[in-house]
Order: structure tokens, then C-alpha cells, then sequence
């Protein structure tokens, strides 16, 4: 069975693939790129995952530099030690922010143009930039793979907030926004980058964009969490110039809503998936959206 070197195993992506990857009887090497020698301590394998990098700061702290260091100079490093590798596939795991982090009229394809506009985003660019500009060596393959929005149990992200504030009775005062957003539920993930392994020998190197069948709007999470959690949600429908205002507010005091959290509660982002479905020969993923995200708010419950 094929080894796979994983980065960023302790994360939230890499905890829950490295499990799955064991269920089905992969052997897992984890290497972390926090110590200063992770290149002396890089231990045989015949894939490279990398999931290692920076995540959104919704506070504002990080630097320009702080993303660029983590998303791209790292990206290259361990890139350069895949070449000088037995390794036959390199898999990075971007993000859809690479691409668009607001809003798209249009369903995002591989083909979209570019528009990332946070410093996440650039940096995230720019290291597939980079992959995309390689002459790839005989033997030797690049997949990038770019999800949306991941949730499953363990996720302390923007769903856990918004279950939050639902099971507690607060009433939501987001109900003007109509929306749409694709995400990814853990599970489904997981089983696109197994089935990326698995068809290594075959698959073409590029970048592949990972989303659930089906998107969601922010009210379906808002039902779902209802039903769930057994409260009764509370809409409000509080005119979007006032809520604007509320989250610019939020971003100079700190507080939960901002412009930042705003955007992705209510734009809408839907993504086509079809490129890696036929790339790894499947019809459609495991879990619908729905049930995915079903499993997601039962874990904030337990």
C-alpha cells in the first residue's frame, strides 16, 4: 500500500484525512514544517500531501509577509524536496480564495479568472502559480486541488458561530441576504484526495476545484441547524444598509460579525466540480451536502 507524507497532519484537514487515509490501509507519515530541520526528517513515501500553510485571520493580525512565508515559500521548499523524491504525485491542497472570495454571478469553473482579494487568497495564488509554472519530470505528477468552504465535526469555523447564536435563541439578522454557497463537507474531501491517490497512475497534473454536489444557502444551514438542535429559529429581516454598517463596526471593535464573517454568510459562491468527478471517475460524492452538513451540526451537539 502507498505511503503518503502528509504536512499540516495536526490541522483540522489533516487530522480527520490522516485517519481516513489509515482506515483504508495507507501508511501515514506526518511531517510537520514548524521545525527548522522538517528537510532532514523527510521519510520515504510515494505521495506528497501538503495541507501545511496559513488560514484566514478574521482578526486582522497576520502580514502580508506572515502569508506569503506560510502559502508559498514554504509550498516551494517542500516542492523542491518532492523533486529530489521517489515520490510520484504531489498533492496541494489551495482554496477556492484563490479564485473568488466575495461573490460570483457565474458558477466558478478551473477556467474563472482569477480574483482573490484578501492576503489569504494572493498568497494561496500564488503558490499554485508557482506548481502551475513547473516542467513537470517523466514520472512525476502536480495536482492542485482547490475546496470550498470545509465543515465537519471539529470544525470551530463560521458554522459553529452561526450554530451558536441559533440554538441559543438569538434571533438571525441576516434574512434579507439571499444566497447561495457551495461547501465541503470533511468526508467528501477526504474521499477525493483517496481517490486522487488511488488514480495517480492515470490522472492528469493541474488544478481541480473540490465542492460538494449541491450548494446551500445560509437559510437551508439555518433550518438545519433548527431542526437539529429542536429550537425555533428566529429570522430577522434587518435592511442590508443597516447590517453593513453593524459589521464595519464589528471590524473595529472586534466583535463576531465584521465585513470579513458578512461576506461569507451571505455572498453567494457556487462552484462546479465536475472537472475532479471525471477525473477520478465517479458519478458523485459520498455524501450530499445536506448530509454532510447534517453530520457537522450534530457534532456541535455531542
Amino acid at each position: 500500500m502507498d505511503k503518503i507524507l502528509i504536512t499540516g497532519v495536526s490541522g483540522f484537514v489533516g487530522t480527520n484525512l490522516s485517519s481516513f487515509l489509515k482506515d483504508n490501509n495507507y501508511v501515514v507519515k506526518p511531517l510537520s514544517l514548524r521545525n527548522s530541520d522538517w528537510k532532514e526528517n523527510i521519510a520515504p513515501a510515494d505521495v506528497f500531501v501538503n495541507l501545511a500553510g496559513k488560514a484566514h485571520d478574521h482578526k486582522g493580525e497576520a502580514t502580508e509577509n506572515d502569508f506569503f512565508e506560510a502559502n508559498y515559500e514554504l509550498v516551494k521548499q517542500l516542492y523542491n524536496c518532492f523533486l529530489n523524491s521517489n515520490a510520484s504525485l504531489f498533492i496541494h491542497v489551495s482554496s477556492i480564495a484563490a479564485l473568488e472570495e466575495e461573490n460570483a454571478k457565474d458558477i466558478i469553473s478551473e477556467e474563472y479568472t482569477p480574483n482573490p482579494k484578501s492576503r489569504y487568497g494572493r498568497s494561496k495564488r500564488i503558490a499554485e502559480e508557482f506548481l502551475l509554472e513547473q516542467i513537470i519530470p517523466e514520472g512525476k505528477k502536480i495536482v492542485i486541488l482547490r475546496p470550498t468552504m470545509i465543515h465537519g465535526p471539529g470544525d470551530k469555523g463560521n458554522l459553529k458561530l452561526l450554530y451558536k447564536i441559533i440554538s441559543k435563541g438569538i434571533p438571525y439578522p441576516l434574512g434579507a441576504f439571499d444566497n447561495k454557497r457551495s461547501f465541503i463537507g470533511i468526508d467528501n474531501l477526504c474521499f477525493i484526495i483517496q481517490k486522487v491517490i488511488e488514480k495517480k497512475d492515470v490522472i492528469t497534473s493541474g488544478v481541480y476545484n473540490v465542492a460538494d454536489d449541491e450548494p446551500l444557502s445560509t437559510l437551508d444551514i439555518i433550518k438545519t441547524i433548527a431542526r437539529i438542535s429542536n429550537k425555533k429559529a428566529l429570522v430577522l429581516k434587518i435592511h442590508k444598509l443597516l447590517v453593513n454598517f453593524f459589521a464595519k463596526t464589528g471590524d473595529v471593535l472586534k466583535l463576531p460579525l465584521n465585513s470579513k464573517r458578512l461576506v461569507k454568510m451571505t455572498s453567494s459562491l457556487i462552484v462546479s466540480n465536475d472537472a475532479i468527478k471525471q477525473a477520478v471517475a465517479i458519478e458523485k460524492f459520498p455524501l450530499t451536502a445536506q448530509e454532510g452538513l447534517d453530520k457537522t451540526i450534530r457534532s456541535f451537539i455531542s
